[in-house]
């Protein structure tokens, strides 16, 4: 195993590495924003303390305000091929949430948690024994989950 884990956009113009061998714990959103954004059923995503993500490239910047506007999100990506990598968002400071997907090893992941589950799918099971909300969950509870 390596001492960092990478990953990147499709065409590698954009690369990023978090260190530690262990991938990183993943959760879905099922919420409408992510749906619209991936074109899928969900979006999956890991947390991380943005401080160790360590990007290579430039990143191109999209700035989105809240519906409320009570929160701001910045997405990057990538500006050649479009790849989103990783978003900050004002409600976690100091925290990035990485796409899972750009992950070079993302068909080792593991989701743990499922927030927005009253938009998911019909079709999609969430398993029993994974915590689940119907929103966005209480940030203790949250946290709680991705850090166990």
């Amino acid at each position: 195993m390596s001492a960092t884990i990478e990953g990147g956009c499709r065409c590698g113009a954009v690369r990023y590495a978090i260190p530690g061998p262990d991938l990183p714990r993943t959760y879905a959103c099922h919420c409408l924003t992510c749906q619209t954004w991936t074109g899928s059923a969900f979006s999956l995503q890991c947390v991380v303390p943005e401080a160790a993500l360590e990007v290579t490239g430039t990143p191109h910047l999209y700035e989105r305000v809240s519906d409320d506007g009570a929160r701001l999100s910045r997405q990057r990506g990538c500006a050649q091929c479009m790849t989103r990598v990783y978003n900050t968002n004002s409600a976690r400071p100091g925290m990035a949430v990485i796409r899972a997907g750009t992950l070079d090893r993302s068909d080792e992941l593991k989701i743990v948690a499922h927030i927005w589950a009253k938009r998911k799918l019909d079709g999609i099971e969430i398993p029993a024994g994974i915590p689940a909300w119907p929103e966005g969950a209480p940030p203790a509870e949250f946290m709680a989950a991705m850090m166990k």
